[in-house]
């Protein structure tokens, strides 16, 4: 399929990385040693769960702009709390937090990057701040020509500003960016400022079966990972 597209954008959370797997992996080599015994997929959930909550302080302006490292610390002792974990050292909270610097790539991510990256300009355009996506770039061989989203736009998806600051950042028009992402609401802001969009199934992402294994809304492409996604755009 021939577009005229020069940038790919991409969400990270979810649609590039498994983030539910490395947290309950991540939350039992912290709390298990300890003698904590958790349900740790179901803390990943609770976790990620006060993930948008969070976000919506900043996008309604109740709280000024801060990266999202401060807003997952601030959830992790609400998490934390909730499951009954106390006596935690600071830096062991310090260590937990930057478990999201540390999460795992879906399978197909790495080699469908590579090969994107033949024919377009690679970026997530993720809620993660800056660190935390160089962090997941190393860790996964991600290969990005530039890393922008929120830190750079200074507010959270789906806000228009962090998706056109990311094309303005490329020089280009909306109309020459494609956003990449496993959720249709996230496709939905981008659509609605200009930009084309492919989702990417990842029917698993909050456990087995439960994730978008199709887009909810109209979409330019639909693909099953994305070395399909590389396929359907002739790379």
């Amino acid at each position: 399929m021939a577009l005229a597209v020069k940038a790919l954008f991409f969400d990270v959370f979810g649609t590039l990385v498994d983030w539910r797997s490395s947290i309950a992996r991540e939350a039992e080599a912290l709390l298990k040693p300890k003698g904590l015994a958790l349900d740790y997929p179901a803390f990943a959930d609770a976790w990620r769960g006060e993930y948008q909550g969070a976000m919506e302080e900043v996008r309604a302006g109740r709280i000024a702009f801060c990266k999202l490292d401060v807003l997952h610390r601030r959830n992790l002792e609400l998490t934390l709390k909730r499951f009954g974990v106390a006596d935690l050292s600071e830096d062991d909270k310090r260590k937990f937090n930057l478990a999201w610097h540390r999460l795992d790539a879906w399978p197909d991510v790495a080699r469908g990057l590579a090969r994107l990256k033949r024919n377009y300009l690679l970026a997530p355009v993720s809620n993660g701040n800056i660190s935390l996506m160089v962090d997941l770039a190393r860790r996964n061989d991600f290969t990005w020509d530039a890393i922008l989203g929120a830190e750079i736009a200074g507010d959270y998806k789906p806000k228009p500003r962090v998706y056109l600051a990311a094309a303005a950042a490329f020089d280009l028009g909306p109309q020459a960016c494609m956003m990449v992402a496993a959720h249709s609401s996230d496709l939905a802001a981008a659509a609605a400022l200009g930009l084309r969009t492919a989702h990417v199934a990842r029917p698993n992402e909050h456990g087995p079966g439960r994730g978008e294994a199709a887009p909810t809304v109209a979409v330019d492409i639909a693909v099953k990972d994305l070395e399909d996604l590389a396929k359907r755009l002739e790379v």
